[in-house]
């Protein structure tokens, strides 16, 4: 008898392809298996009911704590993705391996998803499972099917399920974000109503927060020690009630689509600009600006899924060796959905402030008119180049590198 593992959500396009994988590709069973990474329990509830209306065999996995760990890594890495926190991006991965194990424990022939062709999930689901020597089947993309075209099946087959979202939104929530598109909003000129936010309520009112870090890692929240789900979860609710952490962006997807996607992502967006903050204080000038190449490179992997490739693990490393020093605390003020840093501490700060006072003579024995000959070594190479330009294109013009031209001598030697 062969299996299939298929990501079932409970949604449209996943309880269309059960019978679709026995009808068009054969598969005698169908394995569900769905992945908790901070969904709503409703969803759960959903899926189940939906499974035992198929008769299908679902597998719920719980990986909440390593979505959360992987976050944390996005924190480090100052993570984001043409201006918002990443958050779907992270959890395919994370969702794709917790489905790939369940395929291997139950001696499945092939493992599916329920991906149109024309999104971001169909490669990091993939990037995944063409690790391994399962058959990946993914039945809307390979048969064509359009949204009405399953409607219809699905009432033909009396299928349990409703079209999405009462057909309004398209959701997708997990510990992280919530990131909501379709309807309406794939229009860029459309303001979005109050009523797609859940997680932030309407800008207004003030408060601060101080986050509290351990070589990178965020462990508290205002003094009270948090485990990282427990954390995020705490900094949604907290800072989402100030307004904090929406965005409205043009994204542009893997395979070339411009999309509109609006995310809420409160923890996210406190955590992130904490983190940084706190980095400013203890990071060299140097390592601050390397990293933010390892930051961008970081982001675009994990917007492709690729979190697993060896050059993230490369990357991490880098990454990890920055943390030894980021530990200490930030604080942020959430004010009318804005978050900024007012505050940081650390016992590694790179900073000294009776260096940084105006008001001390000396900066560690070097005397401030010591500065005199580097002022004047300052921009020596560029003056010179300027020179070098106009003596070229005038030579009437040309000096002697120090920005002074060089006067003619029309005295009469008398010879």
């Amino acid at each position: 008898m062969t299996s299939v593992a298929l990501a079932f959500s409970g949604g449209l396009d996943t309880t269309v392809c059960v019978p679709l994988l026995k009808e068009e590709y054969g598969y005698d069973e169908v394995i569900g298996v769905n992945v908790d990474v901070g969904q709503p329990t409703e969803e759960f509830d959903e899926a189940e009911e939906t499974a035992e209306a198929l008769g299908l065999d679902i597998h719920v996995v719980d990986a909440k704590d390593e979505f959360a760990d992987l976050c944390f890594d996005a924190v480090k890495s100052n993570a984001s993705y043409q201006g918002y926190p990443l958050g779907t991006a992270l959890a395919r991965p994370v969702i794709a391996e917790a489905i790939l194990g369940v395929a291997e424990e139950q001696g499945c022939d092939a493992i599916a998803h329920g991906c149109t062709g024309k999104g971001n999930d169909q490669l990091r689901f993939e990037a995944v499972w063409r690790g391994s020597d399962l058959e990946v089947i993914a039945p809307v993309r390979e048969l064509g099917l359009t949204r009405e075209w399953e409607i219809d099946y699905a009432a033909e087959k009396d299928l349990p399920v409703e079209a999405g979202d009462g057909g309004v939104w398209s959701i997708d929530e997990n510990i992280w974000s919530r990131a909501v598109e379709g309807g309406k909003l794939e229009n860029p000129d459309y303001e979005p109503p109050e009523d797609i936010y859940e997680w932030t309520a309407e800008p207004a009112g003030e408060t601060t927060i101080e986050v509290t870090f351990e070589e990178g890692i965020p462990v508290a929240v205002d003094g009270e020690a948090m485990d990282p789900v427990p954390l995020i979860q705490h900094l949604n609710e907290y800072a989402g009630g100030y307004g904090v952490g929406r965005t409205d962006v043009m994204e542009d997807r893997m395979l070339g689509l411009k999309v509109r996607e609006n995310y809420e992502h409160p923890a996210a967006t406190v955590l992130l600009t904490a983190h940084q903050a706190l980095e400013d204080l203890v990071l060299t000038k140097n390592e601050r600006s390397f990293k933010q190449g390892i930051e961008q490179e970081w982001s675009e992997k994990a917007y492709q899924g690729l979190v697993f490739a060896p050059v993230v693990d490369a990357l991490n490393a880098f990454v990890d060796e920055t943390q030894d020093v980021v530990t200490g605390t930030a604080t942020v003020k959430v004010s009318g959905g804005d978050c900024r840093v007012v505050a940081r501490d650390s016992e590694y700060a790179v900073y000294s402030e009776e260096m940084a006072s105006f008001n001390t003579e000396d900066v560690a024995g070097i005397a401030q008119s010591d500065a005199t000959g580097v002022a004047k070594y300052h921009g020596l190479q560029e003056r010179l180049a300027n020179d070098v330009k106009a003596s070229v294109s005038n030579p009437e013009l040309a000096t002697d590198g120090s920005g002074e031209g060089n006067e003619t001598d029309e005295t009469d030697d008398g010879n």
